[in-house]
């Protein structure tokens, strides 16, 4: 009986963190938030919301830096470049502080590198050397995150 009352609740809390997202995408007018509305809620925030908006942010600006590559317009890409690396250090930053959301942004920064790489790849040389910069930078912060759950020689 008590099994049945428990598989119960648990499809219903599934349910519910199903909806979660499509009801916080509905509650902001059905658009996506921009990335000025993100940095201006950034400093607002909770600090244990503050990784992840940061990370939002540095995908949206990697986003928005591959279409303008893309599109040839290679000083707006480096512009958005130097935000990626900027909200990811500070994501960085406040899960260290935090010591959570750790291994969620040591994912997002990885999978935004590999984004990068590719990026890379279809540039010209002298356009592959400030998005190299931007994929050292994101390994060091990649580093720091992997040090911070996995220190070495730790006491016990």
């Amino acid at each position: 009986m008590w099994k049945a009352r428990d598989w119960r609740r648990r499809a219903a809390q599934g349910v519910c963190l199903q909806l979660l997202p499509a009801l916080l995408f509905l509650s902001t007018g059905g658009k996506e938030a921009t990335v000025e509305e993100l940095k201006a809620r950034v400093q607002d925030a909770k600090i244990a919301a503050r990784p992840s908006l940061c990370i939002q942010i540095s995908e949206q600006q990697l986003d928005a830096a591959d279409r303008l590559y893309m599109a040839g317009d290679i000083e707006k890409g480096q512009e958005a470049l130097t935000d990626v690396v900027a909200f990811s250090e500070l994501a960085r930053d406040y899960s260290v502080q935090l010591h959570k959301h750790e291994k969620q942004s040591e994912i997002a920064i990885r999978k935004m590198t590999r984004k990068l790489t590719d990026l890379k790849r279809t540039l010209t040389l002298p356009d592959q050397k400030p998005v190299q910069d931007a994929i050292d930078r994101l390994q060091k912060i990649r580093d720091d995150l992997l040090f911070a759950m996995f220190p070495k020689g730790s006491q016990k």
